[in-house]
């Protein structure tokens, strides 16, 4: 990655939590929903089409376990977080500090994952765009809209949601900056792609499932919309 890759990555958080302090009090859900199918479905469609035939060229034979494990590590670390990733608001009037850091944490591990193979990833899957760069950058703008609105929603200044939306933002470049000093063993770069591949299965397919009424499983036609375009453009991007 260049410097202009790792500020692009930088400002997607600050760009997304610039927009939820200054939104806080509107009613932004139905957008917000909406940019998430779109980053959903992206993510959904570069991890079928460029992330698992990448890490799959290559015969390892424990890939498929660091997926499985990419999953459920997801799935733990949504338990810190709440989920924030997929646009949860479940705003704690005069929340305690402890509260607001156990979100932080959850979202910042996931992060930290998210950015470990980003230095690798055009020399693993052989191609020249960075899928997994603008997949993390369109899923942290909505996530990082959201932990902004959560947290001045829940009673803390904009000086301490700001200070949390500056680590967020440093931890995906800190994965992909330290792990190119880690090692270069192309084993362990590709198991490391596999976890972060079961990790975007997990946050693609939850956002994907929520339907507009968890009674009738119905999903707007706006939303179908937002999907069937992320799907394209990540089809569009194949090379």
């Amino acid at each position: 990655m260049n410097n202009l890759e790792y500020l692009i990555l930088f400002s997607s958080v600050l760009l997304g939590g610039g927009l939820g302090i200054l939104l806080t009090k509107r009613r932004t859900k139905d957008s917000l929903q909406l940019v998430l199918s779109f980053s959903g479905a992206y993510i959904l469609g570069i991890t079928a089409l460029h992330i698992l035939p990448g890490i799959f060229s290559v015969s390892y034979p424990y890939t498929g376990i660091w997926i499985l494990v990419g999953f459920f590590v997801q799935l733990v670390l949504e338990q810190l977080s709440q989920g924030v990733e997929h646009g949860h608001i479940h705003a704690h009037q005069g929340a305690k500090t402890s509260y607001a850091a156990q979100i932080l944490l959850g979202l910042c591990l996931h992060a930290l994952i998210e950015g470990v193979p980003l230095n690798n990833y055009t020399t693993l899957t052989h191609l020249t765009f960075n899928h997994l760069l603008y997949g993390i950058v369109l899923h942290k703008i909505p996530a990082s809209f959201a932990l902004a609105v959560l947290l001045l929603s829940s009673g803390f200044k904009k000086t301490s949601t700001l200070i949390a939306l500056v680590v967020f933002a440093m931890m995906s470049p800190i994965g992909a900056w330290s792990f190119s000093f880690v090692t270069s063993s192309p084993e362990v770069i590709n198991y490391s792609m596999a976890l972060v591949a079961g990790s975007f299965l997990h946050v693609a397919t939850t956002i994907l499932f929520e339907t507009d009424s968890s009674r009738s499983h119905k999903i707007s036609g706006k939303k179908f919309i937002a999907i069937i375009f992320g799907l394209i453009l990540a089809f569009l991007t194949m090379h």
